[in-house]
């Protein structure tokens, strides 16, 4: 009974590390666009890049201390969507965002001001160049150049002080007037450049919706960022982006949301209405809020990226988005992955004949580690935007020659406690309990490391330092869940625990050696000693209890 028990638990281990390894390949699989290559970075694949040009009201140029922040809070946004291997430039008076892939539309949404306004809506109409087919459905608006704007500094501060006064007048005829002429369609020169204390006359996201909107009642500023989420819901079965307002702007959200029921009120991003939501009941005094309308995961996942991390300090106008082509190119690629995996094949190799069984089972951890490497690799792509540069590949080559590190540690350990005369069944099972606190200070260190690095680096070290910690943790994880659970189940066997057949047969007979000559210095240490005129350790005692000599044998 107590044989078959201690083989469940090794059973049970591995059980569960295939049920992780299945788990891995099914999200991959059966999960998001289905695809099966990891995303690469510019160097290998090329990529998307966006000149920001920046705008100010009166247009003078931007001091460096504001173009120096909003590099800065850019590089924020781009940490806080994952997009490794993407890089934010000072060019003159300008920003340049290059990303990896070709949607420079990810690119553009990262250089807006996300100037975040609460505003109470005043009215609302249909915009008169809002444009539906038979069905009722809106039509996409026509694509409009986005360097249309004003390429000319003072030229943007002139369209910016005429949308003002039109579009921001107390007047009443004013007001009814912008609200009728208003269109929808173009860029608009007020985004991010509205004033807060004065009405505006502003359209909606999706270019239906025309609002008269009261001054600003709460800015993104009083949002507390670290309350940000984007989630599903599942009750309205659309995307939406929670959070709080902190401190006395809860109690401002409150006070208007009791006052205000059965009145709109909206939420103005860069000039644009996201939501503009019916208030139905009064939220309390530091209880979430939600935003949604008809916003994708992306969409949703941007908006609370933008939050998160706060407006620009300047406006920008985009330009066209430019194809990048690869820095290194696929030649790169491939030359890195032949190297990596002419130096597994190597390392395989040497552990299959040094170790045999025992390379065996470290063959099988590093196919296993590897697979699992490119699956999380996959599925991190998909999800989180990280991008395969070869400053990773490099992070994991090294990752999974530590890996290999491990084994060698655990089997060493076998083959010394087979040294002192343990059978293969016992050495492993005392190998591991000396081997396994090795294994994890080593890889504890590592790790640390790797996060020092990829909290303190930037660009591509960054993604280095991550591919590392990956795999670092991917280290215990085989090595814990399949290499020890694997050896221990091999013991079990008799074929297996053969030395002829498992590779230990040296280790075997230098043990019995070892034995052997054991018993031979035991065997003469019980034998008596030889007449040679010894003198013996006993020695004669006089009546008065005084030693007088020695006796010879």
């Amino acid at each position: 009974m107590a044989s078959s028990s201690q083989r469940r638990i090794p059973l049970r281990v591995l059980s569960a590390f295939f049920v992780l390894f299945a788990l891995c390949y099914t999200l991959v699989f059966f999960t998001g666009d289905r695809g099966t290559t990891p995303r690469l970075g510019v160097d290998l694949q090329g990529g998307t890049r966006v000149v920001l040009t920046a705008i100010t009201p009166d247009g003078s140029r931007p001091s460096e201390e504001a173009l120096s922040q909003a590099q800065q809070i850019i590089g924020t946004r781009i940490d806080g969507l994952g997009v490794a291997g993407s890089e934010v430039l000072v060019d003159g008076d300008s920003l340049v965002i290059t990303v990896p892939g070709q949607d420079g539309a990810q690119a553009r949404t990262l250089g807006t001001t996300a100037r975040m306004f609460v505003r109470p809506v005043l009215d609302a109409q249909i915009a008169s160049d809002a444009e539906f087919d038979e069905a009722g459905e809106l039509l996409e608006p026509e694509e409009t150049p986005t360097s249309a704007l004003a390429s000319d500094p003072d030229e943007a501060a002139e369209l910016i002080e005429e949308a003002r006064a039109f579009r921001q007048s107390d007047d009443p005829e004013t007001q009814a007037r912008a609200i009728a002429e208003h269109t929808c369609q173009g860029l608009d020169p007020l985004a991010g450049n509205d004033l807060p204390d004065r009405p505006l006359v502003t359209c909606s996201t999706d270019g239906v919706m025309v609002y008269l909107l009261g001054p600003v009642l709460l800015e993104g500023e009083d949002i507390d960022s670290g309350s940000v989420s984007d989630g599903f819901n599942q009750q309205q079965s659309r995307w939406e982006v929670s959070f709080r307002f902190r401190g006395e702007a809860s109690q401002t959200w409150a006070t208007f949301t009791r006052q205000s029921i059965g009145q709109q009120s909206a939420f103005v991003l860069d000039t644009a209405v996201v939501s503009a939501p019916v208030i139905r009941d009064p939220t309390p005094a530091g209880s979430a809020t939600s935003i949604s309308g008809n916003f994708t995961q992306d969409e949703a996942r941007d908006l609370a990226n933008q939050l998160r991390y706060g407006a620009l300090p300047l406006s920008f106008e985009s330009s066209q988005a430019q194809t990048v082509s690869a820095t290194l190119g696929i030649a790169s690629l491939q030359a890195g992955l032949i190297a990596g995996a002419i130096g597994m094949l190597a390392v395989l190799a040497y552990s299959l004949v040094y170790y045999r069984l025992l390379g065996i089972v470290a063959a099988l951890s590093l196919g296993f580690a590897g697979m699992l490497v490119y699956g999380i690799l996959v599925l991190l792509g998909r999800y989180i935007n990280f991008t395969l540069d070869l400053a990773a590949i490099a992070g994991f080559i090294i990752g999974i020659g530590m890996t290999a590190d491990s084994f060698i540690v655990f089997f060493e350990r076998i083959k010394d406690e087979m040294r002192e005369g343990r059978s293969f069944r016992s050495a492993v099972e005392r190998g591991w309990q000396r081997a396994r606190r090795t294994i994890m200070t080593g890889n504890a260190v590592s790790f640390l490391a790797a996060a020092i690095l990829y909290l303190l680096a930037v660009g591509q070290v960054k993604g280095f330092a991550f591919a590392l910690g990956l795999t670092t943790v991917l280290d215990l994880l085989v090595v814990f869940l399949f290499t020890y659970p694997v050896l221990s189940l091999a013991t079990k066997s008799k074929w297996l625990s053969n030395p002829k057949l498992n590779g230990l047969g040296a280790i075997t007979e230098v043990a019995r050696e070892r034995a052997e000559l054991a018993a031979r210095a035991a065997k003469a240490e019980a034998q008596p000693r030889g007449n040679t005129g010894e003198i013996s350790a006993e020695a004669e005692m006089s009546p008065d209890g005084s030693q007088v000599k020695g006796t010879q044998s």
